[in-house]
């Protein structure tokens, strides 16, 4: 198995509100992907840090294999979610990948 996790900070231009809709936004997106991309086990967004963080959104997934997270990257359903949801909010980016 391997785990597949990704820190997200936020672009600092969006008020308070449109960054919760923009937080529900990617996680409805990221979280509806399970069922659609094969070998993808579990995927869990988590929108509330506590304040001691340095990062907004995280994204904790499991995947059947490396193959399967490599499948993931380029599943087009994947893609419209990173592009539509993901990429037009984020500042920056952060991912580990580790075998479990």
């Amino acid at each position: 198995m391997v785990k597949h996790v990704i820190l997200w900070k936020l672009k600092d231009e969006y008020p308070a509100e449109q960054i919760a809709e923009i937080k529900s936004g990617i996680k409805e997106g990221l979280e509806g992907l399970k069922g659609q991309i094969p070998g993808l086990v579990e995927i869990k967004v988590n929108t509330e840090p506590l304040a001691s963080s340095n990062c907004d959104l995280m994204l904790d997934s499991l995947f059947e294999d490396e193959a399967s997270l490599k499948g993931y990257s380029t599943h087009p359903a994947h893609v419209a979610v990173a592009n539509g949801k993901v990429r037009p909010f984020t500042a920056s980016r952060t991912c580990m990948d580790y075998e479990v």
